[in-house]
């Protein structure tokens, strides 16, 4: 990975998180926190675990470990946790822009949640830190599928038209 491929990645993740959040925020409070049949159980619980998941990662990128849970809920409320998002993505963007190569190519040793220790490849970390994003991004795909919200094309190729 190269950091215009970083920077790439962070700009499309910036994208996809504002066009779905766009989409979920036409629906009505009953639609985006019912109980749904889904690893987190709603829409609103699946977007705070992606912000959970973007917490943890980057605070372990930039030596600052957040002390979190997989499952927390973060922010009770639609608008406060767009705030987040939108706030928590300009530090993904600010982060991508400023790495270098070395620092990619270099090995991070991080502690799990569950006090495992462990050293893999940044740049390894990071695709998985955005994968764990798309993956999510996908299940409220399929929860606002249950819903009268049509869900967003979130493609990289839809990215891509998109900045034409």
């Amino acid at each position: 990975m190269t950091p215009k491929e970083l920077q790439q990645l962070a700009e499309y993740n910036y994208w996809a998180n504002h066009t779905l959040y766009k989409s979920c925020s036409n629906l009505s409070e009953t639609d985006y926190k019912a109980e749904r049949p889904s690893f987190f159980g709603s829409i609103h619980n699946t977007l705070n675990h992606i912000l959970v998941g973007d917490r943890i990662w980057f605070g372990r990128f930039e030596n600052k470990p957040e002390k979190l849970s997989l499952s927390d809920v973060l922010y009770e409320d639609f608008a406060s946790l767009q705030t987040a998002r939108e706030n928590e993505d300009l530090r993904i963007l600010d982060y991508a822009r400023n790495i270098t190569q070395d620092t990619l190519d270099s090995t991070l040793s991080y502690t799990t949640i569950a006090g495992d220790t462990y050293s893999d490849p940044l740049g390894i970390l990071l695709q998985h830190a955005f994968n764990h994003q798309t993956h999510h991004r996908g299940q409220i795909h399929c929860l606002l599928s249950q819903t009268n919200v049509t869900p967003p094309s979130l493609g990289m190729t839809f990215y891509l038209r998109a900045q034409d």
